[in-house]
């Protein structure tokens, strides 16, 4: 009697120590992802949560270490370019190039205290629950043979179950834990080429990319000794390859001096972020199906590494007086918060991204480009130097590009939208979109996309992909990497417009780090190539009405896109009682949209100006409802 009394109260005393909230928008993980996609969310007026186990806000950009960001510096895209400005106007310079890796290089704590300053702002619709961890996934069956996400539950620092139920969650995780406990399908490792349609996937294994636990090193000043006790299974030879050094004299052939190799990640206040490749502080480790308990144990061998490669920087090769940051992370052992992992479960998605989609975006059978939510423009980058099984990926050139919004979207689990690392990408894709600042940009249109279906109390995968677009346009997102028209520019949104329908196209250019597409706006079109590309949106034009080569002009521009407002309104089932379109109106409406001077009929017609024309249409190509793979609904 008296043990059922006991087992009674513990049952009485748990259920009243469990707390239940009630939110629209649930963003489980305050990482990178995680914490724009909530302060996106908040600020369409919609009622978001953030959870988040840390006591940090922003994920590899902070907790991480890794404060030294990897591309898109030419495309300064929404909350990325917010977070920028934010940074320039703290170290009161707009030069952040302080280590030679990136053009984009802080202090960890100060990005998290910018994250935590923007949420701050949002604070009438977002809340941020910190030290929070996520136990599981609170579910039930859908019609489509999936699941629907109704919340999640988690274990407060008081050791209390706290549920929070959602009409829309964002796993923004940085291992894709909620995508796992929601029953959607989800890939870890590499592909097999038939898998994943990619001529260089090397096949079919578990093995991901190293992972990193970062480290800030600071200068103590000349003649301080910093250095840390030895640390157990301490192996000189390892680090060897770090470098050039008396210790290695193979490694002469290799351009780093002790010197170069802490420039590489150095920031401001005499700071050096480590987390470095070459014979450094990588390591590799696969935790992603573990339990938390048993990640947070083989973390450790990774900690270790970090801290060797630490004692080899200052025994070494001499550096004492460079000792960890007392100033950034509040840890015990002054290391990162988390670990830099460069990958996770990958969702299968509406859309898989992969590598056909980053060298020929324009030459794909489904245009996916149109839906673009996100833009980057960084090469394909794996980190496979520390597991010696591990196929050879090359180091694949690409062209900037736009991530597809059905790649946020899984199949058939409904409530659950993708916001980190965990996107429907392929292995091969994940080495570029894993990057801070398009992970940052897909957070956001995660934020976006969940505000809206909550708005609209509607699933993921029934949102109008066009009007998602605009919500990003409005927050001066890209949706086309066009590196040559910025948000600056007059006419920036409307040739985001155009080049998302394919109606006018840019040109891409590898340049290994920095990659570019360039849209041309001063250039013109030739006639047969901007038939063929109104005719592929919407077939509209005879055949005959091609004249190779010659550019086009204005009122053959305008008759054309007549023709395809005419055939976009029979589309859309308007009856035909809707005015004519008068084809001398283009003369007034070059006025009211391009120029104050119509140069005449004849003068061939340059990209910027179509754009504009096709903007001021009663009804821009813009708004015609595409599917998930990028065809005219």
């Amino acid at each position: 009697m008296k043990l059922y009394c006991t087992i009674i109260l513990f049952l009485l005393t748990a259920v009243l120590s469990a707390q239940t909230i009630y939110t629209d928008v649930l963003v489980i993980g305050g990482g990178t992802g995680g914490t724009a996609a909530g302060i996106q969310s908040a600020r369409q007026k919609v009622k978001t949560i953030i959870v988040e186990p840390t006591t940090w806000l922003g994920g590899m950009l902070t907790a991480a270490g890794v404060s030294a960001t990897d591309g898109n510096h030419n495309l300064p895209s929404g909350l990325w370019e917010e977070f920028r400005q934010q940074l320039y106007a703290h170290y009161k310079t707009n030069n952040l190039a302080t280590g030679w890796v990136s053009n984009t290089l802080f202090e960890p704590h100060v990005g998290d205290s910018i994250f935590k300053a923007m949420c701050e702002k949002e604070k009438e619709y977002l809340n941020v629950f910190f030290g929070m961890q996520f136990q599981k996934v609170l579910r039930e069956k859908n019609r489509s043979g999936g699941y629907r996400v109704l919340g999640a539950e988690f274990i407060n620092a008081d050791k209390k179950i706290v549920t929070i139920k959602c009409k829309v969650c964002v796993d923004a995780t940085e291992l894709g834990d909620v995508i796992a406990g929601s029953g959607a399908a989800y890939d870890i490792g590499m592909e097999d080429p038939l898998y994943s349609n990619e001529s260089i996937a090397p096949g079919k294994n578990n093995i991901i990319q190293d992972l990193t636990w970062a480290a800030v090193l600071k200068d103590y000043g000349k003649g301080i000794d910093k250095t840390i006790p030895r640390p157990e299974g301490y192996d000189s030879t390892l680090f060897f390859k770090s470098c050039t050094s008396v210790f290695n004299t193979d490694s002469i052939a290799s351009p780093w001096t002790a010197q170069k190799m802490l420039n590489y990640g150095k920031i401001k206040n005499n700071k050096y972020m480590l987390n470095w490749p070459a014979s450094g502080n990588d390591y590799y480790l696969n935790v992603i199906e573990d339990m938390p308990e048993v990640r947070s144990r083989k973390y450790e061998a990774a900690k270790k590494h970090t801290l060797q490669f630490i004692y080899f920087i200052q025994k070494d090769l001499g550096f004492k007086n460079l000792g960890l940051a007392d100033d950034e992370f509040p840890s015990k052992d002054r290391l990162a918060l988390i670990p830099y992992n460069r990958e996770s479960r990958r969702m299968r998605g509406m859309v898989r991204f992969n590598n056909n989609h980053l060298v020929k975006p324009f030459d794909q059978k489904d245009p996916v480009y149109r839906t673009g939510i996100a833009v980057g423009d960084y090469p394909v980058d794996h980190h496979h130097h520390k597991n010696e099984n591990a196929p050879k990926i090359k180091f694949t050139f690409v062209n900037s590009y736009s991530i597809p919004l059905g790649s946020l979207v899984p199949l058939k689990t409904d409530g659950l939208i993708a916001a980190e690392k965990n996107i429907s990408v392929s292995n091969i894709a994940n080495g570029t979109t894993r990057l801070q600042p398009v992970v940052l940009l897909t957070g956001q249109a995660a934020g976006v996309l969940a505000a809206y279906c909550s708005k609209n109390n509607i699933q993921p995968r029934d949102a109008n992909i066009r009007e998602i677009q605009q919500i990003l346009l409005n927050a001066k997102c890209y949706l086309m990497p066009y590196v040559d028209v910025k948000p600056t520019d007059p006419y920036w949104e409307a040739i985001q417009k155009a080049g998302a329908t394919g109606i006018l196209k840019g040109f891409g250019k590898n340049g290994g780090w920095e990659n570019k597409t360039f849209f041309y706006p001063d250039s013109t079109v030739s006639y047969d190539e901007f038939a063929n590309a109104i005719n592929a949106f919407i077939p509209c034009l005879p055949v005959t009405d091609t004249i190779i080569g010659r550019p086009v002009q204005i009122k053959e521009a305008w008759d054309m896109l007549v023709k395809l407002l005419h055939a976009m309104r029979i589309k859309k089932g308007i009856p035909h009682k809707w005015p004519p379109v008068i084809s001398n109106e283009q003369v007034s409406v070059w006025k009211n949209t391009v120029s104050d001077t119509y140069p005449g009929n004849d003068k061939p017609v340059t990209k910027k100006e179509i754009a504009l024309l096709m903007n001021a249409l009663s009804m821009h190509p813009f708004v015609m409802k595409l599917g998930f793979n990028g065809k005219v609904m």
